[in-house]
């Protein structure tokens, strides 16, 4: 395995967490599209986390997908649920953030949040071992 910059993975994966809390609080706060964006962002930052370890970035939202795809989802590195999970967020995100009079309900902004934290959560371990392993 190419050596890559364990820095940069580390500071995507806060980024995530951080990403995570906000949207924790937006849900709290009543903040249901917020809160669905800033979930997608935890996603997509740590797919970028989980990316840096093989030394790949794409300047895209689906650049990044596609990436993810292939390297971890189609070498079953990553349950494919996962791949399932990061694609319905994008599209609830660009929804809550481009689409006028698109309403979020509790309940749909608490799947996704729930979603965020599982998926950050198993990137984090995967992380962690692909770490412990070079």
């Amino acid at each position: 395995m190419k050596e890559f910059n364990i820095d940069l993975v580390k500071y995507r994966l806060r980024e995530a967490k951080e990403k995570l809390k906000v949207a924790e609080l937006n849900f709290k706060n009543g903040f249901y599209k917020d809160s669905l964006s800033r979930s997608y962002y935890a996603i997509y930052n740590a797919t970028k986390a989980l990316l840096a370890t093989k030394r790949l970035n794409s300047k895209k939202h689906s650049g990044i997908i596609s990436l993810f795809n292939k390297e971890f989802v189609k070498t079953s590195i990553i349950d494919k649920k996962f791949s399932q999970i990061l694609m319905d967020a994008k599209e609830y995100r660009e929804r809550s953030d481009y689409q006028e009079f698109f309403i979020v309900s509790k309940e749909e902004a608490l799947q996704q949040l729930e979603n965020a934290e599982i998926f950050v959560k198993e990137i984090e371990s995967l992380i962690n071992k692909i770490i412990e392993n070079t």
